[in-house]
């Protein structure tokens, strides 16, 4: 069973409040679950909270949160203080993020696989009301699903091993069936099952272009996103971006080409054939990354695709 979701983006370009609209578009659309990730403007937790008290009946799935930020107590507390304070189900995502972000941010060692294992196992035990390291959760959430989104190989072991559910990035159909056929689940079906987020934009204009070329622009040099990007025929963007291009020189370069092989952009019908190969290429779970330069929260392009997509799915 396929499912298509809504992410909460933070764009740079956008009002942190709008994060709260989109909840509610998504929620009144009729999509079955919304990511609410973490970056420079709300605390995950706090934002999960005020969307299931806004929201009426879309479920949360709260992350991907770097693992080696919060301990998995905080990460419980967290989870569970959502649960019992909107009644809402919600699920927990992890990631390794990045050195920047774990610490120089947050000031943590970067220890990003053994930091991952040890996370996702006592996050999951405590969750499921077991004693970890002395502490027992009085409203425990048993049965909690926890996702890990995984890029390179060392994480993508990580994530197959421990994770219920493997989340991917700005990834092309190609690196779909990739990451499916390693997964290779029985009958063909990837085990842990896949989901992936992907930019959409419904007939964009040239200011939702700029806004989608300005993310792309950061994930040319990391490593298996540039050597992805590279594969895709843009390796010269790359070497520019590793040598220390400036991203927004960057992003003017970026051709309309590379925006449509990671995300799904167009007429309505474009956006759901675009998400039907994502589906074909063995994801599960498809996470739309709505672009909201030009429609605001999203609204436009939620409430268009939801028939098209929700129909027979959650």
């Amino acid at each position: 069973m396929t499912s298509v979701g809504v992410v909460t983006p933070f764009w740079l370009d956008r009002p942190p409040s709008e994060a709260l609209d989109i909840a509610v578009t998504a929620d009144e659309a009729g999509f079955g679950t919304l990511w609410i990730g973490e970056m420079a403007t709300f605390d995950a937790f706090a934002l999960a909270t005020a969307v299931g008290l806004r929201t009426s009946c879309i479920s949360l799935k709260i992350g991907p949160l770097a693992a080696g930020v919060r301990s998995p107590v905080a990460l419980a507390l967290g989870l569970s203080t959502v649960v019992a304070t909107t009644g809402r189900p919600a699920g927990l995502a992890l990631g390794a993020s990045s050195p920047r972000i774990v610490t120089e941010w947050h000031g943590r060692p970067w220890e990003p696989v053994r930091r991952m294992r040890r996370t996702v196992r006592d996050t999951r035990a405590i969750l499921n009301g077991d004693r970890v390291d002395g502490f027992r959760l009085q409203q425990p959430v048993p049965g909690t699903t926890i996702s890990v989104a995984a890029f390179g190989p060392a994480m993508m072991r990580v994530a197959s091993q421990v994770g219920d559910e493997v989340v991917l990035n700005l990834v092309s159909a190609d690196h779909v069936t990739t990451v499916s056929k390693a997964l290779h689940g029985p009958d063909g079906v990837p085990t842990p099952p896949v989901a992936v987020w992907i930019p959409t934009a419904l007939d964009p204009g040239p200011d939702t272009l700029r806004q989608l070329r300005s993310q792309l622009a950061v994930y040319l040099s990391p490593p298996g996103y540039g050597e992805m990007f590279t594969a895709l025929g843009h390796g010269d963007l790359v070497a520019r971006a590793r040598a220390g291009a400036p991203r927004s020189e960057l992003a003017q370069d970026i051709p309309l080409s590379l925006i449509e092989a990671v995300g799904a952009i167009g007429s309505a019908d474009d956006i759901a054939r675009r998400v039907d190969e994502y589906f074909a290429a063995g994801a599960g779970h498809v996470g739309l990354v709505p672009a909201t330069a030009e429609d605001p929260a999203g609204r436009r392009l939620l409430t268009t695709l939801s028939p098209l997509l929700t129909k027979g799915r959650r």
